[in-house]
Formats: C-alpha cells, structure tokens, sequence
C-alpha cells in the first residue's frame, strides 16, 4: 500500500506533464504555416528545436543533479508555459526563442521526473530495485493513452469550437501548472553526485568510442530518430491540404505506435519467446 501510494503520487505529477507535451503535437506546423511563414522558414524553427534538445540534453542532468530534481520539474513546468505562451506571437524570432525554450523543457521533462523518482523509490523509501520497472512499464502504458487522447482533444479545441491551431498550446498550460503545483505541495526535494560536466562528457566519449556495440547501436539510433524527425516534419503539410483532421490523424499514429509497443511485448514474451538479436 505504501508503494502505491509512492507510486500514484509520482504520476499525479508526471502525467499532467506528459498531456501537455502531446497536447502540442498535432499542430505545431499548422501554426506556423497560419502565421504565413513559408516551408524552409518552418523548417529552420524545427531545427532550432532539435538542435537545443541536443545541446540541453547533453547538460540536463548534470544541472538537474545540481540545481535538485524537484527545482528541475518547476523549471520544466516554468520554461514549457512560458514556450506556450510564445505561440501567440507572430514575430519569427520570438517563435525561434520560444522553440528553444522547448527543447530545454523537452531535455528536462525525459530527465528530471524520472531522476526524482529514482531516487526517492531506492534512497527514500527503500523499496526493491525490481519494482522501478513496474512503475515505469505503467507509465509507458498511460503515456500511449493520453498521447491518444491528446489528439482529440487538440481537434476538439483548434477545429470543433474553431479556437485555431494555437488553442491546443494555451490548454497545455493548465496541465504545466497542475504538474508543477502538485510536485511543490507533495514532493521532497533531492539531488544528484556533483560531477564535472567535462568528466561527464568525457567519461560518455570513452565509452562510445572504447565498445563497437555501443558506437553501432547509437549510430542506428541516430538513423532512426532522423526518418521519425522528417517524418514529424512532413506529414502535415502532406494531409492538411487534403483536409485530414490533423488532432485524429494524430491520435492514429500515437494508437499505432502503442499496438507496436504492445505486439513487441507479445513477441518477447515466455509463449513466443521471439528475441532481438
């Protein structure tokens, strides 16, 4: 009863988080392109996103570790409200300023929360190490549901009560304030081993460039996220012309992506004993 507890206070705080970064998917193209900016202008602001999910994701956490992970969730909730509310200006460098601030809240919301969690589920509480993965099996499960019903619910607001593409980004505010306000009321706050930035970097080059396997296996990670990365580019432009509800079409590929997840899990287990080799 305690773990559950544990564990339903961590998703009360986790999940509303995760809402809001889904909530700004379906339409994030289609703003841009009502704003009147044309396709390779689109573009570079999606590549200012990337690149400083790159470049936060290398430094996150080290200053998560630093600043404490509770602090890193407000911040998250802080810096992705703010990305926001920057949707609502039609100035291209305000934009590019706002998409900035989204990968440093995207590095942030992959690295903080679950940090937090980690922590106080083994030094804390000291409950086994085993059940971590139950809690982070749940949720991916509850991440595919809500990345579902993301859609909808951004088709509901931009195309059913005729708010506009920029709706679904102010709805995503009320979840960032929620996660935040729950995380400062309920959680303690906890911190990472002080490491230098240099040895951490350095430690992580040594070990891609000293096993092949490692090397190998980041490069067809690369690879991969680059085809989903020109994916998530294009398939906007692709269907909006053919008038294709982009909140449901949206909430298909997130449908998709969690029977994929769920057929994976069904070919590894103990009946099929399928294994990736």
């Amino acid at each position: 009863p305690a773990f559950r507890r544990f564990q339903r206070g961590y998703y009360r705080g986790y999940l509303p988080a995760l809402a809001a970064d889904w909530l700004q998917g379906p339409y994030l193209y289609k703003l841009y392109q009502h704003y009147r900016f044309l396709e390779g202008q689109i573009a570079i602001l999606y590549v200012c996103g990337f690149a400083s999910s790159v470049l936060f994701g290398l430094v996150s956490s080290p200053l998560v570790d630093r600043l404490g992970r509770k602090k890193s969730c407000l911040l998250f909730s802080l810096t992705y409200s703010v990305c926001c509310l920057v949707k609502l200006s039609r100035d291209y460098l305000v934009l590019a300023a706002g998409r900035v601030l989204g990968g440093l809240s995207t590095a942030l919301l992959f690295s903080a929360f679950e940090a937090w969690y980690v922590h106080e589920h083994v030094e804390r509480y000291d409950f086994p190490t085993e059940w971590i993965a139950v809690t982070f099996s749940r949720a991916a499960f509850w991440n595919n549901v809500i990345a579902v019903g993301a859609g909808g619910t951004a088709d509901f607001f931009a195309e059913w009560l005729g708010l506009g593409p920029v709706a679904p980004f102010m709805v995503s505010i009320p979840f960032l304030v929620l996660s935040g306000v729950f995380a400062v009321k309920n959680w303690d706050e906890n911190y990472g081993k002080k490491r230098a930035f240099s040895k951490t970097c350095g430690d992580g080059l040594k070990r891609l460039l000293s096993d092949r396997r490692v090397l190998l296996l980041g490069t067809i990670q690369a690879l991969f996220e680059s085809v989903v990365y020109i994916f998530i580019f294009l398939w906007t432009p692709v269907l909006d012309p053919h008038g294709a509800p982009l909140g449901v079409v949206f909430s298909g590929f997130m449908a998709a992506s969690m029977l994929g997840s769920s057929l994976y899990r069904l070919a590894v287990s103990k009946r099929y004993h399928l294994q990736p080799v």
